[in-house]
């Protein structure tokens, strides 16, 4: 199939594009550069399947040629891209998602939201299952990343209900992985850079709080499982192994070797106690279950940053060259 790929730069939509590619399908990478890197992206240009092109997709979209699967995973993914582009988050989730199913509509398109497990705010129920609704505050400090994911969930299944799309959604739980930004204020990267450089893990909280952490391969093959799947989800799609963010710290403190102690902050607002993902439809649906172990998944994504050198640990100020 022929693949449009809104953030196609970032973390996720880069290691989307590549599976994509790798299993034949031709992909049409869509971003703005605003939180993605055009390193990311840049080795699969010489790839005859692929293109990238510079767009903000909350201006009017176009795509020329067939389009038979549209992923929108463009938003800024982060606590500090939120509260540093606070309108263009709430903005992605509503604009871009309705010109993006636009787009899916036109081509007759399988379309893909990329939800979150965020729309379950801080949850007063645990673990969380799809038919919860959610504990958001719609004006705390995390309500613009919050709201613009549950916004879009509404919007897609209103498209679907009213228009006839063919909308599929995932809601995605804590990824990580390589291509992830040093600086992105994520609790993986920021433990990691620390580690490696030789400075404490900062812990904000006194670090009981739980996080359900999946391998970036795996949350792929979801993505791409729901794109071949033809359901309207919605779909958890992440770890159901829970661990506490102290733990967390103590694993990466062991796998890189590092001698660094642990440092503790105040916990920000609104920074959900408990995540936990059930994922039975998801098995039952898509036949999907992450398979990367927590251990295994942090030595991968060590290894990726112990490589990366100053320059490539910038966000590119340059679009790549590809054909539009």
């Amino acid at each position: 199939m022929r693949a449009v790929v809104s953030g196609g730069s970032g973390f996720l939509g880069s290691h989307l594009c590549e599976a994509l590619l790798r299993r034949g399908d031709r992909v049409c990478c869509l971003d703005d550069f605003s939180s993605g890197r055009a390193a990311n992206v840049g080795h699969l240009l010489g790839d005859p399947g692929f293109e990238c092109a510079p767009c903000d997709v909350t201006e009017r979209v176009r795509v020329s040629g067939e389009v038979d699967a549209v992923f929108h995973l463009a938003s800024g993914a982060t606590p500090r891209d939120h509260s540093r582009r606070p309108l263009e988050t709430l903005a992605a989730g509503s604009r871009g998602t309705e010109n993006l199913l636009r787009l899916a509509l036109r081509h007759q398109a399988r379309f893909v939201l990329a939800s979150t497990g965020a729309v379950y705010g801080d949850p007063e129920v645990h673990p969380q299952d799809e038919d919860y609704r959610g504990h958001v505050d719609p004006v705390g400090p995390r309500s613009v990343h919050d709201e613009a994911k549950r916004f879009a969930e509404a919007l897609s299944m209103a498209y679907r209900r009213s228009e006839g799309a063919d909308v599929g959604i995932v809601r995605i739980f804590n990824t990580y992985g390589p291509r992830m930004r040093r600086d992105d204020g994520r609790v993986v990267p920021t433990f990691i850079r620390q580690a490696l450089d030789g400075e404490d893990l900062t812990i904000f909280g006194d670090g009981s709080q739980t996080r359900s952490f999946c391998y970036v391969a795996d949350l792929i093959r979801g993505l791409v499982a729901m794109a071949d799947a033809h359901l309207p989800g919605p779909f958890n799609l992440g770890s159901p192994s829970e661990r506490t963010v102290r733990e967390l710290a103590e694993l990466v403190l062991l796998i890189t070797g590092s001698d660094a102690g642990l440092r503790f902050r105040p916990r920000p607002a609104d920074d959900p106690v408990r995540r936990r993902p059930v994922i039975t439809r998801a098995h039952e649906g898509l036949g999907w279950q992450p398979r990367v172990p927590l251990e295994e998944g942090l030595i991968r994504t060590a290894s990726w940053f112990a490589t990366q050198s100053d320059t490539s640990r910038r966000p590119s100020q340059h679009f790549p060259v590809g054909r539009s």
